[in-house]
């Protein structure tokens, strides 16, 4: 089997960003309790905030570790007849997308991912257990991606 294109290592930074965001704000509502506690002489307030905040930096950083691994096991692979993408670390996941069973494809960006200049491509078959995303590719390179599934589709659905 040939080798999976990967995604843009530009996604791992993308997903620690968003990763980063939410838990900086749990850290800021626990720090900000526990501060409340330390001003008010609350000592259950000051303990419970400090020890809830260093859980979340704990938690945060390992977060941080499996999605660098995460996003190095994603990848696809265009074949003749499908396209295949395959994601995950202890479990991995293949779905096996043909092109004859598209309806459509489409490519969006939100906000952190049109910054780094990516998208992610979204296949939508006839049925749901065979559709796909595959975040964190470069945005002409899910484009062009998008136009070469939606001909080869066309193709197949021409030959039934």
């Amino acid at each position: 089997m040939r080798q999976l294109n990967p995604v843009s290592p530009k996604f791992i930074g993308v997903q620690l960003i968003g990763s980063a965001i939410v838990w900086g704000i749990f850290l800021i509502v626990l720090l900000a309790a526990a501060i409340c506690g330390l001003i008010f002489d609350i000592t259950w307030l000051m303990i419970l905030g400090f020890a809830l905040a260093a859980g979340c930096v704990i938690v945060a950083t390992i977060e941080a570790i499996i999605v660098v691994r995460q996003v190095k096991a994603l990848g696809y692979l265009e074949r003749e007849h499908d396209l295949l993408v395959q994601r995950g670390i202890m479990f991995r996941s293949t779905t096996v997308v043909p092109y004859g069973r598209l309806q459509y494809v489409e490519v969006s960006a939100g906000p952190l991912l049109r910054m780094a200049g990516l998208a992610t491509i979204t296949l939508h078959t006839a049925s749901a257990g065979t559709d796909a995303s595959l975040p964190g590719l470069p945005k002409p390179e899910a484009e062009a991606l998008r136009d070469s599934i939606a001909s080869r589709g066309g193709a197949r659905l021409a030959g039934l």
